[in-house]
């Protein structure tokens, strides 16, 4: 169900990203550019980052549904695909987050 939702949503932002930029949010976003794309992941994650030290709970899930979809756009707009992000996180399923970064240290040089 919820790569159903992922796929929907980036067909969608993948045929918005063509579209007239007059006429779709996707659009007039691709037009300015990866950093006005950027700056909306920044805008929606502070907002996110607010609702949660507000506690409200239906405040934290449209933000958080807000900076998803802002990400979907991003990576959308680089090239790739949300299964990409899935696949990743399949992968450091039952690996421990201290363990992880560990690696990433130790193979970034």
């Amino acid at each position: 169900m919820t790569n159903d939702i992922l796929n929907q949503l980036h067909d969608t932002v993948m045929q918005r990203l063509q579209a007239d930029a007059s006429t779709s949010y996707v659009a007039s976003l691709q037009q300015k550019g990866l950093d006005a794309i950027l700056k909306k992941i920044a805008e929606e994650a502070t907002e996110t980052v607010m609702a949660a030290k507000d506690g409200n709970a239906e405040q934290i899930v449209y933000e958080t549904a807000d900076l998803w979809f802002h990400c979907l756009v991003m990576l959308a707009q680089q090239g790739l695909h949300p299964q990409q992000v899935l696949d990743e996180l399949e992968r450091r399923m039952g690996v421990s987050g201290i363990t992880e970064k560990a690696a990433r240290e130790s193979s970034s040089g």
